[in-house]
């Protein structure tokens, strides 16, 4: 395959990214640095946020690349209108973050870097997800079974609540678990030719 000239490292810990990243049949090794700071500038358009998270975690990686490495940063972001709902810090936090987005259409944002030697390619992709209203009971449900606190929005759609309260996306399915893959192939092959 064309991308076997290349050694790939995936800087995540999110184990969504992995599966997604192993279904493309692209071998990768998990490298992680310590967390960077995910900070950014009030003044930073909302659809720019997650593709500069990306870069910023592929600038603070902590080593330098081999001539024959590629490494993959990625950042998602979900927004309902121009709130951002990071990952919950509890249960009330999730409880909350899903009853704002019941009934509602938001935006999930995945911002992707791409680096080697000399080179950095990044890019976003956006996918919105409708939710029909749910009820308070299926909320507690949710929260209490599938405990979403490592999850932008708090919720995964490959869960239950994907299947039981998702009435339509437009966009990628696979960049609201946190890689767009099938971009990632596309822009992978340029970045590389």
């Amino acid at each position: 395959m064309m991308f076997d000239n290349y050694r790939f490292i995936l800087a995540s810990q999110s184990p969504r990214r992995r599966e997604l990243l192993a279904a493309l049949d692209i071998r990768f090794t998990v490298e992680t640095s310590k967390d960077a700071k995910e900070a950014y500038g009030d003044d930073l358009p909302r659809e720019e946020v997650p593709e500069y998270l990306a870069r910023h975690k592929s600038d603070t990686f902590h080593r330098e690349l081999e001539p024959d490495e590629i490494l993959i940063t990625a950042d998602t972001l979900v927004y309902l209108g121009d709130e951002l709902l990071g990952k919950p810090k509890d249960r009330e936090g999730a409880m909350e973050m899903l009853r704002k987005l019941s009934g509602q259409t938001h935006s999930v944002l995945t911002g992707v870097c791409l680096r080697m030697q000399g080179r950095t390619h990044s890019f976003t992709d956006t996918t919105d997800v409708h939710f029909r209203e749910l009820t308070e009971e299926e909320i507690a449900y949710y929260v209490d079974n599938y405990k979403p606190f490592d999850k932008a929005g708090a919720y995964g759609i490959q869960e239950w609540i994907g299947y039981a309260a998702i009435t339509g996306i437009t966009g990628s399915y696979f960049n609201v678990m946190g890689l767009p893959v099938q971009k990632l192939y596309d822009e992978l092959i340029q970045f590389i030719n």
